[in-house]
């Protein structure tokens, strides 16, 4: 059974929120560049290790299963260590994972995976619990900042891997063994940080209620389906953009305008969610966009194909910050919204691992685009009714069993 909105305590002020803030910043940049920085390099790396398609297809998939698979544990690091402890704890894993890939042979380079693949997937979860612990009055505000500064780290790390490899004479190890050096910085200066915070531990509560809650299911449909349709695009918007007669280098440019400006749709999040009391009306605008996009690249007119990627991304942007955002408004404390997190992107990351696959297989089946359009035209419908169901302005259950709630 849901509830309606209550009231949430005031925001902290002063060194706590601002040593938030820098921890919520610096991690954002640190948890995309593992997964972006695959996709340019993916051809060289199995050059390289004399891998097949299959090891590619499983290397690029492996990570958004790690991503479900330790969503569920972070509820439960939370409540042992506290938010600011376990989020430095993800930053040590990721530089560990990070290192590991960049060893070179094919086992490291799953072992890497793997370790980043936990690191991401606890901080994921971690993330909106804390924004809503100390910025209850501002979730769509710093969750924007959230969302722009992932989509900007992965951006920046999809464009520029390449060409440090060539400067470095490595194929793909020195770039990817690079990426552990602004995860160190930016450990260094949240420990630094965090000095400050009062690193508040969160109290005792229970999750398993949220299970056999209609809204939890529904926001995490819509998060599952919502990073399925982005995985589809992170994986396969270049090679369909060659297919419909573009150039392999421009179609990798193609695909890092549309990451860059999912940052542009996150910032428009915040806007929409103080114009409006719920979110249905967004979700319903955010549907057409992103079937419209899908539906200009893959079998509109050529003239088209640029046009649909920048409405791709806006779209795409903001439905991901949307989804982080419901975290938070559909929840009434923040013990609730990691618990919340944590079974919408474990759930939802496990089905978006099939996404990828799903459009290959159909890809392969029927040597064309439109059987994978149809998939991803009902995606969004599925999306669409999800958005409709979460959208509402209730809220779930606390999971404090009766415990003061912050």
């Amino acid at each position: 059974m849901s509830t309606r909105v209550q009231q949430a305590p005031a925001s902290p002020v002063g060194t706590a929120a601002a040593a938030t803030l820098v921890l919520v910043v610096l991690v954002a940049l640190a948890l995309r560049p593992p997964f972006t920085a695959v996709a340019p390099l993916l051809e060289q790396i199995q050059q390289d290790l004399g891998v097949s398609n299959t090891f590619g297809g499983v290397l690029t998939t492996l990570p958004v299963v790690c991503l479900g698979v330790f969503a569920f544990v972070a509820p439960k690091l939370r409540q042992r260590f506290g938010d600011e402890k376990v989020l430095v704890g993800c930053l040590i894993v990721l530089l560990v994972g990070n290192s590991l890939r960049a060893l070179g042979s094919i086992w490291t380079l799953l072992a890497g995976t793997v370790v980043v693949g936990a690191g991401i997937a606890v901080a994921n979860v971690a993330l909106p619990g804390l924004i809503k612990r100390d910025f209850p009055h501002k979730v769509p505000v710093i969750t924007a900042v959230y969302t722009m500064c992932l989509t900007l780290g992965g951006a920046i790390a999809a464009s520029v891997v390449v060409p440090i490899g060539g400067v470095l004479a490595s194929a793909w190890r020195a770039p990817l063994g690079l990426l552990a050096l602004p995860v160190l910085l930016a450990l260094v200066i949240s420990i630094f940080a965090l000095r400050r915070s009062s690193g508040a531990r969160p109290q005792p509560s229970s999750g398993g209620r949220l299970w056999r809650n209609p809204l939890a299911w529904q926001v995490t449909v819509f998060m599952g389906v919502q990073s399925a349709m982005a995985y589809v695009t992170f994986g396969w918007l270049p090679t369909m953009l060659q297919s419909r007669g573009m150039g392999a280098g421009l179609a990798g440019l193609a695909l890092g305008i549309q990451a860059a400006v999912q940052a542009v749709g996150s910032m428009s999040v915040p806007v929409l969610c103080h114009r409006l009391r719920d979110q249905r009306l967004i979700a319903v605008v955010l549907a057409v966009l992103l079937m419209l996009g899908f539906t200009g690249i893959l079998v509109g007119p050529t003239a088209w194909l640029w046009p649909a990627v920048v409405v791709l991304g806006l779209a795409q942007g903001a439905s991901f910050g949307l989804a982080l955002t419901l975290f938070g408004l559909r929840s009434p404390d923040s013990d609730t919204t990691t618990a919340l997190s944590g079974m919408a992107q474990g759930g939802g990351y496990l089905i978006a691992a099939a996404g990828p696959l799903l459009i290959g297989l159909l890809h392969d089946m029927t040597g064309g685009w439109i059987a994978p359009l149809v998939l991803l035209l009902g995606c969004s419908t599925i999306w669409l009714i999800a958005g409709l169901l979460a959208g509402r302005p209730v809220q779930v259950p606390s999971v404090l069993d009766g415990a003061t709630r912050r």
